[in-house]
């Protein structure tokens, strides 16, 4: 029996996630080459989902299987792990399901571990779903760190902690951002100014720049951030340039890496903002020269607790950066203008990576819950929460500051 290209692809991912620590996205997109739409959107959903499960897989094949996962060997580990997601969390056949897991372990050339993974396979098709069903709802039932649960008990309590990570285990909308000309035919508007709801994203408007991938949220970052024609404006971490392409004015875009600050040039001139200054340098130890700003933004590195949905493997790697993103925002400040604002934003739902860092920065906050209502912070209105289980878009926090 020959595996289907879908279920070798997801295979091939796993492997490379968990055995070689590559990004779930990257490996992907190379062992996807060569799919349909149709082969390519199945592969997607069995590798992404289970990256994303592989707490509660791993729990069911150690609890069903009787042997500890990180005595497999990787082949039938990654075997085990996709068998067991179909099982659990897709309508796939089970003897379908153990059929290709099994002969993905013989490809493997691991004939002795054939009759082993096909006994669990068989015990799991009988106990897998029972197994779930049992569990408390949590983080081991919905497959997360405990420390991410914490941070989102203490963010938003239970309740909504829990509606947050099971949104996050689910596909979020498709929202494209509108550079030029009209809407892609069948888009919905939403509720953030040029953001539409798209079925697909279409890969031909994105290379004519006419529209570009970009979540609600991260699009209400852009326009908070308020720039206007003659104004000198500052984005540091700058890449991949969706936020840095809404900014109106004389732009100076700054990027540490190099290859990303190509990546960066490359995205600016597609979007039509050629006339954006991109410069190599560490946001917290700018060249001197980049001084009397009237805006910054500072959408700095973090742990992207906000855009799980987006990133299966993010929370198996996740780590807050308070003290980066601190000496970012102090950097920027510096370099505005008395007068001028500075806009703070990260992609996560950690209370020590959001208002902690703005508290410590020392800079006065603007409200901005009046003016985006249906974001405001639950508990701080004076700053924005976009949150994926009340929006149905990333994660993020947005804070305007001034420069007394």
């Amino acid at each position: 029996m020959s595996v289907s290209p879908a279920r070798r692809v997801a295979y091939e991912v796993l492997l490379r996630v968990f055995e070689h620590d590559a990004y779930a996205d990257r490996a992907f997109r190379s062992a996807a080459e060569g799919l349909d739409e149709r082969e390519r959107a199945f592969a997607k959903r069995l590798a992404y989902g289970a990256v994303q499960r592989v707490r509660t897989l791993d729990y069911a094949i150690e609890a069903l299987g009787r042997r500890p996962v990180r005595k497999l060997d990787p082949p039938v580990r990654a075997a085990l792990r996709l068998g067991a997601y179909q099982l659990g969390y897709t309508d796939t056949a089970a003897h379908a399901a153990a059929n290709e897991s099994v002969e993905l372990v013989r490809a493997a050339r691991l004939e002795r571990a054939v009759a082993f993974t096909n006994a669990v396979m068989r015990r799991l098709a009988a106990g897998m779903r029972p197994l779930l069903d049992s569990l408390p709802d949590g983080p081991l039932k919905e497959s997360y760190p405990d420390w991410i649960h914490e941070t989102f008990v203490r963010a938003l309590g239970a309740e909504d902690a829990l509606a947050l990570m099971r949104a996050m285990n689910e596909p979020l909308e498709t929202v494209v951002r509108v550079v030029r000309g009209e809407p892609p035919e069948g888009a919905e508007a939403t509720d953030v100014p040029g953001a539409y709801r798209v079925g697909r994203v279409d890969e031909r408007l994105v290379a004519e720049g006419r529209i570009w991938p970009q979540s609600r949220a991260s699009q209400l970052v852009g326009l908070v951030v308020g720039a206007r024609d003659g104004e000198r404006v500052l984005d540091l971490c700058a890449a991949p340039g969706g936020k840095t392409s809404q900014l109106r004015g004389e732009v100076t875009a700054v990027e540490l890496d190099p290859g990303r600050a190509g990546e960066l040039r490359e995205n600016l001139a597609r979007l039509g903002r050629g006339d954006v200054t991109v410069v190599e340098a560490d946001g917290t130890a700018l060249p001197p020269e980049l001084d009397g700003f009237d805006r910054a933004l500072v959408d700095a590195p973090c742990s992207g607790l906000g855009v799980l949905a987006q990133r299966p493997d993010l929370r198996w790697r996740a780590r807050p950066l308070p003290e980066l993103q601190l000496a970012l925002l102090r950097a920027a400040a510096e370099r505005v203008r008395p007068g001028g604002t500075i806009v703070y934003a990260v992609c996560t739902i950690n209370p020590d990576e959001n208002e902690a860092v703005v508290e410590a920065s020392g800079l006065r906050a603007l409200p901005l819950g009046e003016e985006w209502p249906q974001f405001a912070h639950p508990r701080r209105p004076e700053f924005l929460l976009t949150l994926p289980h009340a929006h149905g878009t990333s994660g993020f926090f947005v804070a305007r500051l001034a420069r007394e």
